[in-house]
């Protein structure tokens, strides 16, 4: 009896802890940082009485329900916080940071995402959000660069850029596609380009500055548009094989959705990838106790 118990105890603590996350949520406004800080501290108290005295229940389902609202309250803060300043929206930035995930090739150039770790204006240290949308335009644009460098663009690459940055937008049209809360949703709180010219020259500090994960997908979708010669082709295996959508054309997007397979091409390729890597471990294995290599 003793194991059910506690498997309800934290069965009712994860609901309460849901709970606090809820009302958090249906707040008009944020309370000041230190209010949920407090809920965060109050909270370990409860616990600790709790953990002392087994029988108060109620003040372990206070705990989590307190908890609970105090660190979506925080992340909510800190999320919030981490915005671009109007002063710096439009300005000539030097940042330096690293490309986190895999850069997005379109007729137009570059879209990726910049992890930034130093940005100054005119020489002056300023803080900007930590990640950004960035393009890296190529013929139209009047700031478009049609360099080598630009061909390089990499995976976990740490670069030196300047850009310029603006707050997130979009149309905000019923039931259409909401922009600038998929921004929101992925941490990138502002979007912008990269100026290259010959005073502000894009410059590759460093290879492999991390990301191994995207690095390793970056090798295999190089691997295939090298390997296939057919471009849709290719779009599709870098799909499957490595979650990477962007070079998929409208087109067959549109079929598809029609033919009820589109889920393959984003989270089921994924998981096609995972299970193909478990079973090649598998079968090595299998080989290798087997006496035959």
């Amino acid at each position: 009896m003793g194991g059910k118990d506690q498997a309800w105890r934290m069965a009712g603590m994860g609901l309460a802890w849901l709970l606090g996350v809820a009302l958090q949520l249906q707040e008009r406004t944020l309370l000041p940082l230190w209010a949920y800080l407090l809920c965060l501290a109050g909270g370990l108290v409860c616990i600790a009485v709790a953990w002392r005295w087994p029988r108060v229940r109620l003040l372990a389902l206070l705990a989590a329900l307190a908890m609970g609202g105090g660190a979506s309250g925080w992340r909510a803060s800190e999320r919030l916080a981490d915005a671009l300043p109007h002063s710096l929206e439009g300005q000539d930035l030097q940042v330096v940071g690293v490309v986190g995930g895999l850069p997005q090739q379109s007729a137009v150039g570059l879209r990726f995402r910049f992890e930034i770790e130093e940005a100054r204006l005119n020489g002056e240290v300023v803080r900007l959000p930590s990640r950004v949308s960035l393009g890296w335009y190529a013929g139209w644009h009047e700031d478009a660069d049609l360099s080598e460098p630009q061909q390089l663009l990499r995976a976990g690459q740490r670069w030196r850029f300047t850009v310029r940055l603006r707050q997130p937008h979009g149309n905000v049209n019923p039931d259409g596609f909401d922009y600038e809360l998929y921004l929101f949703e992925q941490g990138l709180r502002a979007t912008g380009y990269v100026r290259a010219n010959d005073k502000s020259a894009p410059q590759l500090i460093e290879k492999s500055a991390g990301h191994p994960v995207d690095r390793l997908r970056q090798r295999v979708r190089d691997a295939i548009d090298a390997t296939v010669s057919d471009p849709r082709a290719a779009g599709v295996l870098a799909a499957l094989a490595v979650g990477d959508q962007s070079a998929i054309e409208r087109d067959d997007w549109q079929l598809f959705r029609t033919t009820g397979v589109a889920h393959l091409m984003s989270i089921s390729g994924l998981h096609v990838t995972m299970f193909a890597w478990v079973a090649g471990v598998a079968i090595v294995g299998l080989w290798r106790r087997s006496g035959r290599a």
